[in-house]
């Protein structure tokens, strides 16, 4: 493969230097009609479903998106264009521009004009409520993500501002207002406390409590007035779903002293809603929930709250909510609509059961048997609508049923209200249930084919009543000990499974598999192990649902693990498996629904990882269906997880087959590069991360030179372009360091041109907070493995970098990174070589860094190698610097012996100024693809003293030994007179280790 081949397109066109990479507000566009006509054209190619008529237009929009004004265009557009679809398209475009660049992120350039900023919030508020619903919804999505960055301390006047709509009396502006609202307040929901929350909220609570109030009495009132006007009723129900959940919202965090003062009037005002029923406002849709649902649902979620969180203060009050919810759900049909309202009706039960002191509301035997007859029961059955989803949207279904996400179904309320009860009477209900699943169990036997339903609905009675705990990892951790797991696999769930037919009863097939798939720490490992080919077999099901779980459960068996924290599989047990398992879960891939089924690719990244060298000789049919699958869905990468699981898979490949024979690496880059000279060509975004890890792999799995094809990469990596993006940084840098460790001699003899674009990154690197620690890991790797005479004439200019970061931005991170590489520095180049170089750049400037960075901060350094690398520099600074020895610099020898004892003894600082906080990855703003660490491409954790030091401690020893031999007396005095009696206990602990004494 010609490397230079592979970036020719990607970097045609993208051309950028490492100085032209600040982004500044560039040019101006007017705000004139002629940008606006461009504009126009521009969004209406957009929506063209011709990619290349499309794409040119999305590429043009982004390139001028930094300009001034651009905002505000839109903004214009939005508000005057005569064309509905193009002021549609424009508001979608200004929602989506805001969410990019409307963040100010540290060490990045500010993407909005600080006119433009002022601008937009100025007219945003008016434009959103004075426009239709559906260009509503798009400013009020705009607003709060302004909102979530700017209120309240760069926007004090946006409450004041919504909450004087209030006074309009138009119920379009109103709905805008509360719209707003609660997009702005319903991350209230699940952010942590803070003082700073409290203040936040407590601003709101100031200026919208009160208004809310009156709008909401208002509003129920305005009902009564028009109940026998359907339109009306429509907008003030549409009104009181918001206000219902704003109160939800800012109830929250804690109760707040106004609506504690003002329980009465919300509590009567949520019962009576609750039993109402107007015959306008229900709907003959079955699917679709209608405001009066909607309504309901919302106030049982508020009711469970407080039922939850405020007990003592809504207690007078809970009675006759319990009892209007269960009269809602005795009397609430099976339709879909209703579906949502019934679970959060059956979630305010089951918050109120496992209550101790509601405890006495449900004592009686026959309000048990009441609800498990009339609620649990019921809602437990597969309905139609249940058997479409599993046909016709299996993935939304799986999705439900297996991530969880399910929350808002019948099932799992009906799950969380079984578990409720059991927390105080468990052996009643179980009684009760018991009859259930039997007369189930007993209808299906007499004629399975017509009553499959009973059993379906006696084996998820059967789950939720033994599950007491559940994790994602562990499928169910705390069992129901009134209910045989394993006596029931054997009889109802095992005879499913050995059926000849996959196809046959498909709902069951799920059922049975997803048994497994929860209790495999309660079923013993030998019924899991029979029932291992029986998966494999079920991979082949049609039915996607059956499939999907037959992969995923084998997935989850493979990660178990036994004792020694072995997985409680071997290789060699599933070794009579490995053709047909590897078949089936191809041949997966290929059925109608799943050919990027995650669960599928994740099932085969695992049993490459379980089997290992089992799967040798399969290797070059499997890179190639891998390869085959990655070019396919490089066209259009829609599955993330799916895409990691793959690029996983290719990587286990790699190491199995590689470990076993090196040279093999060759034909993973036949294979390979073809594909990813492709992916680069084209620039799938996704994609560029997961190759530089790949090609890592690759490169470091060489054990010689490098060869020529990645050479001609090298200088490849230096352009600016590909360092804009956050996701490709970690790679790079990986990829530059198996350069660097591989091929130091060949770039210091054949590419020493290349060497100031490799600094040139690292400088771009070291000034951002966010990845300094990038630029460290380059830095090291230069150090460590580049002839010294290759950066000889840098060195300096390095240090002065180094060091104008630590003035103007000193943060922990950078501390422990700069420590670290100061001492790899000393280990490499010699302890005379580091004093010389910091004297070189500022007289006596060795001095202040060791009494002002290193003695006092070397305890934060953390990590096994970290500190060992620290450990053996300060050992040569003591025993290998003569300065430290007959100059002013001998006062510091003891503090520094002294930091390096407490850097072997004491507990870690890892204390971190309040000031400082760090940017995560998920919270860097816009659509850049995030970077996904492939945990099988991992390097292997370099030790650069590994060789040179075993013990650094008996190290220590040894060099002070040495020393005290070319200076007799010195050392023992020194060490007597100054270090403290503890550092001198630990010292001689160290010098019997070695068997050494100072002389």
């Amino acid at each position: 493969m010609n490397g230079s081949l592979m970036w020719r397109r990607y970097l045609r066109k993208r051309h950028t230097s490492w100085i032209s990479l600040c982004h500044k507000c560039s040019m101006a566009m007017e705000l004139s009609d002629a940008n606006l006509q461009t504009l126009t054209e521009y969004l209406k190619k957009t929506l063209d479903p011709d990619p290349a008529i499309r794409r040119p237009a999305e590429k043009f929009l982004e390139s001028v998106e930094g300009n001034q004004n651009y905002p505000l265009l839109l903004l214009t557009l939005l508000e005057k264009s005569q064309d509905n679809v193009i002021k549609v398209c424009a508001s979608v475009t200004f929602k989506n521009y805001i969410k990019r660049n409307w963040r100010i992120v540290e060490d990045e350039p500010n993407k909005i004009c600080e006119a433009d900023r002022v601008a937009i919030k100025a007219n945003i508020v008016h434009l959103m409520l004075s426009s239709p619903e559906q260009i509503q919804k798009q400013l009020s999505d705009a607003i709060s993500i302004i909102g979530r960055e700017d209120f309240p301390q760069k926007w004090p006047d946006l409450l004041t501002e919504m909450v004087n709509r209030f006074q309009s009396g138009d119920f379009h502006v109103i709905n805008g207002v509360l719209r707003t609202a609660h997009s702005l307040f319903k991350r209230y929901r699940h952010e942590f406390k803070s003082n700073e929350l409290w203040t936040e909220i407590k601003l709101v609570l100031d200026a919208f409590a009160l208004p809310l109030t009156n709008l909401f009495k208002a509003t129920i009132e305005l009902c009564s007035t028009h109940a026998n006007d359907a339109s009306a009723l429509r907008i003030l129900f549409s009104s009181l779903i918001l206000i219902s959940k704003l109160f939800y919202s800012l109830n929250f965090q804690d109760l707040p002293e106004f609506f504690e003062d003002n329980m009465e009037t919300w509590m009567n005002n949520f019962h009576t809603l609750l039993t109402l029923d107007n015959k306008l406002l229900q709907t003959d849709d079955e699917e679709e929930a209608g405001l009066l649902e909607l309504l309901k649902s919302q106030i049982c979620d508020n009711a469970a709250l407080y039922a939850q969180k405020y007990d003592e203060e809504f207690q007078r009050y809970l009675p006759r909510f319990v009892t209007a919810i269960w009269n809602l759900l005795v009397t609430t049909g099976q339709e879909v609509k209703y579906d949502l309202l019934v679970s959060n009706a059956i979630q305010f039960l089951a918050s109120v059961c496992e209550r101790p002191h509601y405890k006495n509301l449900f004592e009686d035997q026959n309000t048990l048997t009441s609800i498990c007859e009339k609620v649990i029961v019921p809602n437990m059955e597969f309905r139609a609508a249940d058997e479409e989803a599993f046909e016709d949207n299996s993935e939304e279904y799986i999705r439900r049923d297996l991530e969880g996400s399910d929350i808002d179904t019948r099932r799992r309320a009906a799950c969380d209200l079984v578990r409720g009860l059991c927390k105080f009477f468990e052996g009643p209900v179980t009684g009760i249930f018991s009859g259930y699943v039997n007369s189930m169990l007993q209808e299906y036997a007499k004629n399975p084919s017509v009553n499959w339903k009973h059993k379906d609905a006696a084996i998820y009675l059967v789950t939720s009543l033994a599950s007491k705990a559940q994790t994602q990892k562990h499928g169910i951790t705390q069992a129901n000990e009134l209910v045989n797991l394993t006596e029931f696999f054997v009889s109802h769930i095992l005879p499913d499974l050995k059926s000849a037919n996959v196809n046959e009863f498909p709902v069951l097939k799920a059922d049975g598999i997803k048994y497994i798939m929860i209790f495999r720490n309660q079923v013993p490992k030998e019924h899991l192990l029979v029932s291992i080919p029986l998966l494999i077999n079920h991979l082949q099901a049609e039915s996607i649902v059956v499939h999907t779980y037959a992969a995923h459960a084998l997935e989850r068996l493979f990660t178990m693990r036994g004792p020694n924290n072995a997985t409680l599989f071997t290789a060699a047990e599933i070794a009579p498996f490995v053709e047909i398992l590897l078949t089936n879960l191809f041949k997966a891939l290929t059925l109608p629904g799943s050919s990027e089924n995650e669960y599928i690719m994740k099932a085969i990244m695992r049993s490459f990882s379980l089997l290992q060298e089992a799967i040798i000789p399969y290797i070059p049919t499997l890179i190639t269906q891998l390869t085959q699958k990655l070019l396919a869905v490089s066209k259009n990468p829609s599955k993330p997880h799916f895409n990691h699981y793959m690029f996983e898979a290719i990587c286990l490949s790699i190491r199995i087959t590689c470990k076993a024979n090196p040279a093999a690496v060759v034909n993973f880059e036949e294979a390979l590069f073809l594909v990813f000279t492709e992916i680069l060509q084209n620039d799938v975004q996704e994609f560029i991360p997961y190759v530089f890890q790949v090609m890592s792999l690759l490169l470091e799995t060489h054990k010689n030179d490098i060869p020529s094809s990645y050479m001609a990469l090298f200088p490849h990596l230096l352009q600016p372009v590909l360092w804009e993006r956050t996701g490709n940084i970690p790679a790079l840098v990986r990829l530059l360091q198996a350069f660097l460790e591989r091929g130091s001699n060949t770039i210091a003899s054949a590419a020493a041109d290349k060497i100031p674009g490799l600094l040139g990154v690292f400088q771009k690197l070291i000034a951002s907070k966010a990845n300094d620690h990038q630029g460290f890991y380059l830095l090291n790797s230069i150090i460590e493995h580049m002839p010294p005479e290759s950066v000889d004439q840098y060195r300096k200019q390095i240090f002065i970098l180094l060091f104008q970061r630590l003035q103007s931005s000193r943060t922990t991170k950078f501390l422990k990174s700069f420590l670290v590489f100061i001492n790899l520095y000393c280990i490499k180049y010699g302890a005379l070589a580091l004093q010389e170089i910091f004297d070189g750049i500022q007289p006596k400037m060795f001095g202040m860094v060791l009494e002002k960075i290193i003695i006092p901060e070397i305890q934060k350094v953390s990590g096994y190698v970290e500190k060992k690398i620290c450990a053996v520099g300060i050992t040569k600074l003591l025993t290998e610097c003569p300065p430290m020895m007959d100059t002013e610099y001998t006062k510091l020898w003891t503090p520094l012996l002294q930091s390096l004892i407490g850097l072997f003894e004491l507990p870690e600082d890892d204390t971190i100024p309040d000031e400082e906080h760090f940017i995560d990855i998920e919270d860097t703003p816009g659509y850049q693809t995030a970077f996904s660490q492939l945990a099988f491409a991992g390097k292997k954790e370099h030790d650069p003293v590994g060789q040179m030091v075993n013990n650094p401690k008996v190290h220590l020893a040894q060099s002070l030994h040495k020393l005290s031999t070319a200076c007799p007396g010195r050392v023992p005095s020194m060490v007597s007179t100054s270090l403290n009696a503890e550092a001198l206990q630990y010292l001689q602990g160290y010098l019997q280790e070695a068997s050494v004494t100072l002389l």
